[in-house]
């Protein structure tokens, strides 16, 4: 599913507009970027939790040649999902 279809869904479920369904998922997203960039850990009950975690510099392989290169630090935005969707996943 992409944004598109997801707002198409939503519009249809909520009777609105496809652009304003679009606008309020663009919102929601750019929201839980800047809050992770902040460092805040955004949590959606029911749902899961979204949290920025660092990853430190590390050692890796380039995979057409093999050789060894370092790899930077970085920074990635994890998901934990709630009970209730773990749940509904394997059920």
């Amino acid at each position: 599913m992409n944004i598109t279809e997801l707002a198409d869904r939503i519009a249809n479920e909520q009777s609105l507009d496809k652009s304003q369904a679009r606008k309020v998922i663009e919102a929601t997203l750019k929201a839980v970027v800047d809050a992770a960039k902040s460092g805040a850990e955004v949590s959606l009950p029911g749902f899961g939790k979204f949290k920025a975690q660092d990853r430190p510099e590390r050692e890796g392989r380039n995979p057409a040649t093999g050789a060894a290169m370092t790899l930077a630090a970085s920074r990635k935005l994890a998901f934990s999902p709630a009970k209730a969707v773990k749940d509904a996943l394997n059920s």
